[in-house]
């Protein structure tokens, strides 16, 4: 089959966020984006001839034209095999379990994560290296140098692959093998838990409710949680994956898990519930009646890592992105192993894992996950806490409440405020930027100003240092403000709030997270002259 080499000119939008290149599906879909996109990578990394990589989505609209695109060129440009999940699907985990598995040089994963997806939604295209995470900094930034010189790209004129078959296909000298997308995860979370003792925990009449949100993890939930454990098939809601998410928002928050909330918020809650987002790396964890924080969540699985049989020699260290809460670092003082507070992005957890100063991780963003990947991982999160209430027997408000009593509670809370004018949004940063040499020692009612920086990052193991991510405003007591614009919106600007203070007194400990953070809300208003450069003084989301 021919290899032609077309023409293109370079755009100037494609250089990658937080978590790869993400634009509405509409931007993909002009002519050459895609294509140019895919060439920086073969080009940028420099994957060698005959190589095999990884390939598979979440499943939403236009993942499967992209696929056909990607083997495509992939053809062209001498790789020798690519392992593509049945029907174009894989997880964010699986994807980075099976490049882990198979030693691949690294894999192509297409997703835009938590974002609406349909015709009119967003698509995202991403490299994870040899390790199976996110390509680091240095590599984006390479990829997208080579997207700005791009005059051509290499492509094969062939008939799009069938990709519903398992098994093994030739295309222009290259071998596609279409791999099940959902066994060899199912088989490495089965040896990280107790599967028998979470098959006795909902055999006992526990009762639990996952919400696949009509997303990528439906599969394997339906796999796992009923096939493997025993649960009820109703268990798994919202199972089939849709291009369009069934016309919802994927992301697993309170705002927009609202089937969910409303069940386990309702008169007959069930003991548990949990879901996950649009590619499967993101996880909201509930009681009966009962929210748990991500950054309780992590703090918690950190001090229960030893229940689980993948854990049980104990823990090599913890890291969290800055503004994920300082709950997991009061784990770590206890347990005399190291924290590291990094930027936001699974990638700066990457260099911590592969050096082994670290075991777990966590983002407030509702992600969670190990050194069993290199990705955050919403479904092996759920089954840590499938497994620790399998040990305990105690409900979930319970064990939050307890682990509060010991450790104290980070009251904490992120306010989202999205689709704001890019302008005005960059405006609000650097006024708060420019008060940096006038807030400290400043009082605002009962709280003074320590200090305020802009967060950096020293990379403990390359040496590489990220700067400007996230502005932090620290007060005296510890409570703190910070503000930070978000890398995985498509449209405009995506505004977070966060907002922590930390309370010994048990018995403040029931007191709701915004009343209580009330005054810092109010501050952060002030500072920032919100609503007078935005407009808005409420938030789109709050978690």
């Amino acid at each position: 089959m021919a290899i032609h080499i077309i023409s293109t000119q370079p755009f100037d939008d494609q250089r990658p966020g937080t978590s790869g290149l993400r634009k509405r599906v509409s931007v993909f879909q002009q002519p050459h984006y895609l294509e140019n996109f895919v060439q920086s990578i073969f080009d940028a990394v420099q994957v060698p001839a005959g190589a095999t990589l990884v390939v598979g989505g979440d499943g939403r609209f236009y993942n499967l034209e992209a696929i056909q695109t990607i083997l495509k060129m992939a053809a062209a440009n001498g790789i020798g095999r690519v392992l593509v999940g049945k029907n174009g699907i894989l997880s964010t985990p699986a994807a980075s379990c099976v490049i882990r598995k198979y030693k691949t040089f690294g894999g192509i994963i297409l997703s835009a994560s938590h974002n609406p997806g349909g015709p009119t939604g967003d698509f995202g295209i991403k490299f994870n290296s040899a390790n199976g995470g996110p390509a680091p900094e240095k590599v984006t930034e390479e990829i997208f140098a080579r997207s700005q010189e791009m005059t051509q790209y290499k492509i094969v004129d062939a008939p799009d692959v069938a990709l519903d078959i398992v098994g093994e296909i030739e295309l222009a000298g290259m071998t596609v093998e279409i791999i099940d997308a959902v066994s060899d995860y199912v088989d490495l979370m089965a040896k990280l838990f107790d599967f028998e003792a979470i098959r006795q925990l909902l055999a006992s009449g526990f009762r639990l409710r996952f919400d696949a949100m009509h997303a990528v993890t439906g599969p394997y939930a339906r796999a796992i949680l009923v096939d493997c454990l025993g649960a009820d098939p109703d268990a798994v809601m919202n199972a089939d994956p849709l291009p369009d998410f069934g016309g919802g928002h994927p992301d697993p928050n309170l705002t927009y898990a609202h089937d969910l909330v409303e069940i386990m918020y309702g008169d007959d809650a069930p003991d548990f519930g949990a879901a996950s987002d649009g590619d499967g790396d993101r996880n909201m964890i509930l009681g009966k009646r009962f929210f748990v924080t991500p950054s309780d969540s992590l703090a918690l699985i950190a001090a229960n890592a030893r229940l689980v049989p993948g854990y049980a020699q104990g823990i090599a260290g913890v890291a969290r992105s800055m503004p994920t809460s300082a709950a997991v670092d009061r784990v770590a003082q206890e347990l005399d192993i190291p924290c590291f507070e990094t930027p936001t992005g699974w990638k700066f957890f990457g260099n911590l894992m592969d050096a082994g100063k670290v075991t777990l991780c966590g983002e407030e963003s509702f992600g969670t996950g190990s050194d069993h990947v290199r990705e955050k991982d919403g479904l092996w999160a759920v089954l840590f806490w499938l497994n620790i209430l399998a040990i305990k027997r105690q409900p979930v408000e319970t064990i939050v409440k307890r682990h509060w009593a010991r450790f104290g509670r980070n009251v904490y809370s992120r306010h989202d405020y999205e689709e704001l004018p890019s302008d005005a949004a960059n405006g609000l940063i650097e006024h708060v930027r420019a008060q940096f040499a006038s807030l400290p020692g400043r009082d605002f009612g009962r709280y003074t100003v320590k200090t305020c920086d802009d967060f950096s990052y020293t990379d403990p193991v390359d040496g590489s240092v990220s700067q400007k991510q996230g502005i932090r405003i620290l007060f005296e007591d510890g409570s703190r403000i910070v503000f930070r614009l978000s890398g995985t919106g498509t449209a405009g600007a995506t505004l977070r709030i966060y907002l922590e203070s930390f309370e010994p007194d048990i018995s403040k400990h029931d007191q709701d997270a915004q009343d209580a953070l009330a005054d810092l809300i109010a501050i952060a208003h002030q500072i920032s002259e919100l609503k007078q450069r935005t407009g808005r003084d409420q938030p789109t989301v709050i978690t």
